[in-house]
């Protein structure tokens, strides 16, 4: 199991009293708050930085240098210019898949359908190292509508993994958050994404 701090809207002595309680992992969602923390922290050198919020395309450059795991992968357009990008820069950023498990007007994602259609041209992807899948559920799930929704991205995890794609491994599943996560865990989550758990709740 592995903890990613989200730290949106935290400021970097708080970040630094994480790292010193043995926190390595932190997560962010937007480019410029990502890099003035960097900026200010560039004395802890193994941080893993891990980008959760949307990627728009003309950031894609940006991002790979500043994130080793970008987990809102959430189209086929995006992955393509990424894997490019990476190409490029000499980067292999390892990657999650945005999936909506639930159709979900407020999320990015691709739908269980449209993700299924878009995998052999995934497949042709070559610096980016697709490792599982990324899911947020939607708003107002009961527990048990919530682990229906973790054990379901598990499964599709399970089928994308039979079809044997050689540059796909869905080994990851990056779901739960401070509100859900004992219930993503219960089904199988490998990467659980807490801000509040262990920042408390944030202004703005």
């Amino acid at each position: 199991m592995r903890l990613i701090a989200v730290t949106k809207q935290v400021p970097t002595d708080a970040i630094r009293e994480a790292y010193d309680a043995g926190i390595r992992d932190f997560g962010e969602s937007k480019i410029q708050e990502t890099a003035e923390k960097q900026s200010q922290l560039q004395d802890l050198p193994d941080i893993n930085w891990h980008l959760i919020g949307h990627l728009q395309t003309n950031k894609a450059a940006k991002a790979l240098e500043q994130f080793q795991w970008i987990h809102s992968l959430d189209n086929l357009k995006l992955a393509t210019r990424l894997d490019r990008l990476a190409g490029e820069l000499s980067f292999s950023p390892q990657v999650c898949l945005q999936v909506k498990i639930l159709p979900d007007a407020d999320k990015y994602g691709w739908s269980v359908p449209e993700l299924l259609a878009d995998l052999p041209e995934l497949n042709k992807c070559q610096q980016i190292k697709i490792q599982g899948l990324m899911a947020i559920p939607p708003r107002g799930l009961d527990d048990s509508q919530l682990l229906d929704f973790f054990n379901s991205t598990r499964e599709l995890a399970d089928k994308i993994n039979q079809q044997n794609l050689p540059q796909i491994s869905m080994q990851q599943l990056s779901m739960g958050m401070s509100g859900d996560y004992h219930l993503a865990i219960q089904a199988g989550a490998t990467m659980i994404r807490l801000g509040t758990t262990i920042f408390g709740s944030r202004i703005g």
